[in-house]
């Protein structure tokens, strides 16, 4: 099965179209090298997908013949991402939170014209 249908089917893209262009930028890597759309995947490879600013990585357990179910997505892949990894991705995550201005905890999103008017009062 060609990798970028493989990507899609175990529901780690959500298009078929996404998986095969994050195969053109290098996104995807089976064991460790890059490769094309059109790349078979085969039993016992590891298929490595960029997700922010790691490789989430999974060994691949059977091929399948369509998309599953998420709930059967198990029986098809294993992620095998070091706990290291994930524990960067887990730091980006809550970094990129706490960039966000803070505003009041009753507000969502961008200010209102009233809040505007109050952070002006306060800069002067």
């Amino acid at each position: 099965m060609r990798i970028d249908k493989f990507i899609w089917s175990v529901r780690l893209s959500k298009t078929r179209n996404d998986a095969a262009k994050a195969c053109n930028k290098g996104w995807i890597l089976i064991n460790g090298q890059r490769t094309k759309s059109g790349k078979n995947v085969k039993i016992d490879d590891i298929i490595s997908v960029k997700n922010k600013t790691i490789f989430r990585k999974y060994k691949v357990l059977q091929i399948l013949k369509s998309r599953v179910g998420a709930k059967l997505v198990a029986d098809y892949i294993e992620e095998i991402t070091p706990e290291e990894d994930l524990f960067k991705l887990k730091i980006t995550n809550e970094f990129n939170k706490i960039g966000t201005p803070i505003q009041d905890k009753n507000s969502k999103g961008r200010p209102t014209k009233k809040d505007r008017r109050e952070l002006d009062k306060l800069k002067q």
